[in-house]
């Protein structure tokens, strides 16, 4: 449990803000928050990213994005598309409406290239968070909000090697996502055993349990699979099941249901991105810049959300949050 306490201190500089949790709206920031917000001119800002709909991440996503929003007199205008042309589309869409700001995930950083120089030569401000930490300053995006995903796997591989682990699967839900593909490179690099990536769609979760239980069934020696999604993982546990395995669920991401299953042990580990401080922190940094000129990072360096380690030793009080659909 010893790489808990090192990499849970990553965030100290990012966790010190205060978060109102209350009822969600359909658009905007949340109602109860909204007559404690700031005596600002009302903003709008474009919250655009690659959610695959189903996935609960994108509902913390969205409660942080909300809650600041609610703050800081904001109309949240969210939008997704799983494919980074729709993503690019949604960009231009956000740019024709004149928005204040746009705060957008870079799943697949090339495709949206075209579409930011665009936001930005008509003078608006862009963001990234989630996904793109290698690419975002080279693309001129102007903050950046997300985990260290290289640094998430190598902690991950370290932690398998800590429990004696020999194999491990690694599932990847999104072919050629630059943050999905990084967890597990850089898993393979630190584990001293045997790692394989397997590749799934998301968007077809029958198959995803097909697909982890016909793996197990055809090697054995699987004693981890690890997931970079709650609701991977909590598939994968069905897999697991089905095939009659032995094997080990850990994953990356929680939802409540993840949390309650590390609580009753079913998973053994997840690491933490801090979705919900992702999302408040691009709609509170777009609010900051267009009111103060303040811009997180220095404009050079990402503000760290993660990773750190949820487990046995911590869950309990995690679940709390979680209960409020903000961890």
């Amino acid at each position: 449990m010893k790489r808990n306490t090192t990499y849970t201190a990553l965030l100290a500089g990012a966790a010190s803000l205060m978060f109102a949790a209350t009822a969600c709206s359909s658009e905007g920031g949340r109602e109860e928050a909204a007559d404690e917000g700031v005596d600002t001119p009302e903003l709008t800002i474009a919250m655009i990213t690659h959610e695959v709909p189903g996935d609960t991440f994108w509902d913390i996503i969205r409660a942080g994005a909300e809650d600041a929003a609610a703050k800081d007199n904001v109309t949240l205008e969210y939008s997704s598309d799983p494919e980074a042309r729709g993503q690019a589309s949604l960009i231009q869409n956000a740019i024709d409406r004149e928005v204040d700001g746009i705060a957008v995930t870079l799943s697949k950083p090339d495709a949206l290239e075209g579409a930011i120089a665009d936001a930005q030569a008509a003078g608006i401000p862009v963001v990234a968070f989630n996904s793109g930490i290698e690419e975002w300053a080279d693309m001129g995006v102007q903050q950046y909000f997300g985990t260290d995903e290289h640094l998430a796997g190598t902690a991950f591989g370290e932690r398998l090697n800590d429990v004696g682990a020999q194999k491990a699967l690694c599932v990847i839900q999104e072919q050629g996502h630059v943050a999905l593909e990084t967890r597990c490179a850089s898993l393979g690099e630190a584990f001293e055993g045997d790692s394989e990536v397997l590749y799934v769609d998301s968007a077809n979760m029958p198959e995803v349990r097909s697909s982890i239980a016909a793996k197990l069934q055809e090697d054995t020696d699987i004693e981890y699979v690890v997931t970079l999604g709650a609701p991977i993982a909590m598939t994968a546990i069905d897999s697991i099941d089905d095939a009659g395995s032995d094997a080990t669920v850990a994953t990356f991401d929680t939802n409540t249901e993840l949390v309650g299953a590390i609580q009753e042990g079913v998973v053994e580990w997840a690491v933490d991105q801090q979705p919900y401080l992702q999302g408040y922190l691009a709609v509170d940094s777009l609010w900051l810049y267009n009111t103060n000129g303040n811009v997180s990072g220095g404009g050079t360096e990402p503000v760290l959300t993660g990773p750190a380690f949820i487990d046995e030793g911590n869950i309990d009080e995690i679940a709390v949050f979680a209960e409020e659909g903000t961890r």
